[in-house]
């Protein structure tokens, strides 16, 4: 490869070229690089865009309550995540072989997320059959069929968990630090892309078709996904931090092996107050932003929308989110993404409050889902390259996985709590903005103190990741 003086030696105009640690592009070789983990962006979006309010319609269909949609879409699977996500961080932070220190993380969970697709398009046709089999034993096919839907859910999003948080860090690895916001900007745009496509051409038919769409997106992840994994080049890494000192075999070693692995992943990313303000501001962003999204099926039926409108909606929501995106990236490369993500929580929690006191019917909750949902992509974009830029390098999955962990931890919270309120209003849905308005003002106010520390460590020109 080109060094970046050779053009000028030959008396050429000199080309620009882009680090990553040891890992240098031309022009032609960054927009390689973007098409590579932009296709895998599109294949895992596309899944993470259809299945969760394809699963919503299936447990409205066999009348779930809303508390256990919480508990199932919000806390159930977030519990096995916060389990698994760190302790793949921390072997892939100090993984070094062949493929990288990425990819074999990133390939192993893809069987296991078509396994679950697989379980989720026929859950009904196995709940039959379970009952059918227990005969007497059995609970009632309708629990029998939401049971298998939980496990597939839950198996879902184990593979879905592990594969973002490492997928975020070899980003984060291979994408030069100049260009990183508007990387992510693309990242949303190709996210939203899926998201439109899904809520324009299929939320309307998913209630009859939902098997072939299960398999179909499924199948589509799986290749592209492995495509991507296969084609992008992970960075020369330097040594990796030396093994956990721990003599002896069998299930003892193991358990203290393992404790030590634990007090180490708490202290390297819990012990310094930023970044527990970090954790803490985007957790408290998703104890108040989540609700929405997970009861939006049922706010739109509450209200007699057909889930053909509320598709049209969602495009045009995402469509909206979609436009924005690049010039968002681009003030965020320019003004910091820190600075960008404040003022977008800012104008977010005044629509939510906006969207409680004014939303009274269908075409006013349609608007409200529309406004809300645009700023949650102006925030969402604004977001996407923080961890990339306040996370210090040597232990980015790990920190990465830890910020992951504080957001599922919120989003756990959010999700029965927030049902609850629901079941004991009556199901007045428009209390989904209460909540999101009361819970974003915390949320504003723990990131102000990240700010706030943010420029103790150097601000938007001299920053310096704390280690």
């Amino acid at each position: 490869m080109r060094s970046q003086d050779d053009g000028q030696a030959e008396g050429l105009p000199r080309r620009k070229v882009w680090h990553a640690g040891s890992l240098t592009y031309s022009r032609t070789g960054l927009l390689t690089l973007f098409f590579w983990l932009l296709w895998g962006d599109f294949a895992y979006f596309l899944k993470e865009r259809s299945v969760p309010m394809t699963v919503q319609l299936l447990l409205h269909r066999f009348q779930v309550s809303d508390f256990f949609v919480g508990l199932l879409l919000g806390s159930l699977p977030t519990a096995v995540g916060i389990l698994a996500g760190p302790v793949v961080a921390y072997h892939s932070d100090r993984h070094r072989g062949r493929w990288g220190r990425r990819i074999p993380f990133l390939i192993a969970p893809v069987p296991l997320t078509m396994a679950a697709m697989s379980g989720l398009a026929f859950s009904p046709a196995i709940g039959r059959g379970i009952n059918h089999l227990l005969g007497h034993w059995s609970p009632g096919e309708n629990t029998c069929t939401v049971m298998t839907l939980a496990g597939s859910w839950t198996l879902f999003e184990f593979g879905a968990g592990i594969s973002y948080s490492i997928f975020l860090s070899l980003i984060a690895d291979v994408v030069p630090r100049e260009v990183i916001a508007r990387f992510f900007a693309l990242f949303r745009i190709v996210s939203l892309t899926a998201g439109i496509l899904f809520n324009y051409y299929l939320l309307g038919r998913v209630e009859r078709h939902y098997v072939p769409v299960f398999l179909g997106i499924g199948a589509i992840y799986c290749v592209g996904f492995t495509a991507m994994c296969l084609a992008v080049k992970e960075d020369v890494y330097p040594p990796a931090p030396a093994a956990l000192a721990v003599t002896g075999a069998g299930v003892g070693a193991l358990l203290r092996r393992f404790a030590l692995g634990v007090k180490s992943y708490v202290r390297e990313c819990f012990a310094l107050p930023y970044y527990r303000w970090v954790f803490l501001s985007f957790a408290l962003y998703w104890v108040a932003m989540v609700p929405l999204d997970l009861f939006a099926v049922f706010y739109a039926k509450s209200l007699n929308m057909s889930m053909t409108t509320l598709g049209k909606y969602g495009a045009l929501q995402l469509t909206l989110s979609l436009v924005q995106a690049y010039p968002i990236g681009w003030l965020a490369d320019r003004f910091h993404p820190l600075r960008m993500t404040i003022v977008a929580l800012f104008l977010l929690i005044a629509s939510t409050w906006a969207g409680f006191f004014l939303v009274h019917d269908a075409r006013g909750f349609g608007i409200a889902y529309v406004v809300c949902g645009t700023l949650t992509g102006t925030w969402g974009t604004a977001i996407a390259s923080v961890p990339a830029v306040l996370f210090a390098k040597p232990k980015f999955a790990m920190l990465n996985s830890a910020w992951l962990m504080s957001n599922a931890v919120g989003a756990m919270i959010a999700g029965p709590a927030c049902g609850w309120l629901l079941d004991s209003r009556q199901h007045n849905y428009r209390y989904t903005f209460l909540w999101e308005g009361l819970v974003g003002v915390l949320a504003l106010g723990a990131l102000l103190v990240v700010y706030r520390k943010f420029n103790s460590y150097g601000g938007a020109l001299r920053y310096v990741a704390p280690a």
